[in-house]
């Protein structure tokens, strides 16, 4: 298929996340979240890179508004800092960090664009962390108090709300294998942690609605399985790891239940939370980067699967092999999979890093994520019409940002980050996606 074209409502949108693109942590009263802790611990940010100034959003942000008001999006997706609301994690909210959202708000719909708010994603104030963090039952409900404060605040501009956004990564790098923070290497005793997610989601979408929320959903991080055989080992295996990596999100809150592969891992009682945790929601956020690849385990291997790299694909400058039809495959599966509990879905993040570098003529000719956004974007239209309800995609990311612990070398924005001079410049791709907005 060439130049898919969508229906005239579709929605086009950015997305961006508070820690990664705000900086002024030490600014407006803001408390100290995990990951300016792991930041701060020796050996975990390549290059020893931080957040502190990041792109710098948090002055800036009007600046960044008008380059998303000349893109033509309909949407903005942007996450709240929950340690800027309540630095401590509970209590009194900070009003410095309730007025610097106010006045972002404010300016993106006085642009036009729809704000869609993301409540966490991933900086957990490092309070809650010291009493126990997602491995307690307590951040659950001092989340949902927090929902309550955001809710009740910015309902009236926030068009559509995300209580976490992939809450797989918090599980899994942050708590099982320590590659994100706060830096735990629990592995399998990390599933408590999906379960307090999901019931900090069902209490937030309670929060949310009580407030007066319009439109809720999710943003879950999924990926194809890709057994390395047919075997019964292997299918075995890739059974375990979608279960762990897919279905233990979407499963609790589509179905009302967990997959059989890691109930015996969750916290005591859980079941009481699954009616919680399985509110209804109006639209369901799938971000999707790259397939995963696993195997049998090998001799030794203390987990039921083996992982293994996705080979034969041209590959991003963060290690992620492109493969659009991975994401026709994957929402063509939820779709068969969940039929009519699933609802409309959004594609919520998508998107590439390459090596982008101003030329000598002051652009950024980024060629390779022009043509990544159009085939995953022929890939999404397939899923259409494979009857798959899909309403929107955000692109990852409006700009240049601070990538985890892999610091500012991948560069995922449609908009490039000097991170010397804070300089906006916007990438060939950028007049690209404006280019197809008009157009549809």
């Amino acid at each position: 298929m060439e130049n898919p074209t969508f229906p005239s409502e579709f929605l086009w949108g950015v997305s961006t996340s508070a820690f990664q693109i705000e900086g002024a942590t030490g600014e407006g009263g803001r408390g100290q979240s995990i990951w300016d802790t792991f930041t701060e611990t020796e050996g975990k940010i390549a290059r020893a890179e931080h957040a502190k100034v990041a792109a710098d959003h948090f002055h800036r942000y009007s600046e960044d508004i008008a380059l998303m008001a000349e893109l033509g999006v309909g949407a903005y997706r942007m996450s709240f800092a929950w340690p800027r609301i309540q630095p401590g994690g509970s209590g009194k909210p900070n009003a410095e960090g309730l007025a610097f959202y106010d006045k972002l708000l404010d300016e993106v719909c006085a642009a036009g664009i729809a704000p869609t708010g993301t409540l966490f994603h991933w900086d957990l104030p490092q309070a809650l962390e010291d009493k126990g963090g997602w491995l307690s039952r307590d951040t659950a409900e001092r989340f949902g108090e927090y929902a309550a404060i955001v809710g009740e605040r910015f309902s009236d501009r926030v068009k559509m709300w995300i209580p976490l956004n992939e809450p797989m990564v918090m599980s899994i790098f942050g708590y099982a294998i320590g590659e994100y923070a706060p830096g735990k290497t629990l592995l399998l005793d990390a599933l408590p942690t999906a379960h307090y997610q999901n019931l900090a989601h069902g209490l937030a979408v309670q929060a949310l609605r009580a407030a007066g929320a319009r439109s809720v959903g999710t943003a879950n991080n999924h990926s194809p399985i890709w057994p390395a055989s047919d075997s019964p080992e292997d299918k075995a295996a890739g059974e375990w790891i979608d279960a762990l990596i897919n279905r233990t999100y979407a499963d609790p809150v589509l179905l009302g239940r967990y997959p059989e592969q890691v109930v015996e891992h969750l916290p005591e009682g859980f079941a009481d939370d699954l009616p919680t945790i399985a509110q209804p929601i109006d639209f369901y956020g799938v971000n999707y980067y790259e397939p995963q690849g696993v195997a049998a385990p090998g001799e030794g291997n203390p987990l039921p699967f083996e992982l293994r790299a996705i080979e034969g694909y041209p590959m991003t400058t963060n290690d992620s092999p492109i493969v659009p039809h991975g994401l026709r495959d994957l929402l063509v599966g939820f779709h068969e999979r969940y039929r009519e509990h699933l609802p409309p879905v959004y594609i919520t993040e998508n998107g590439c890093s390459f090596d982008d570098v101003v030329a000598e003529d002051g652009h950024v000719h980024d060629q390779e994520r022009i043509d990544f956004l159009d085939s995953h974007l022929v890939a999404v239209r397939e899923a259409m019409d494979a009857g798959v309800d899909i309403r929107g995609y955000f692109v990852w990311s409006l700009m240049d940002n601070f990538e985890w612990s892999k610091g500012y070398q991948p560069r995922f924005g449609l908009v490039h980050i000097d991170y010397e001079t804070l300089k906006r410049t916007p990438k060939d791709s950028f007049g690209w996606y404006r280019d197809l907005i008009r157009h549809e």
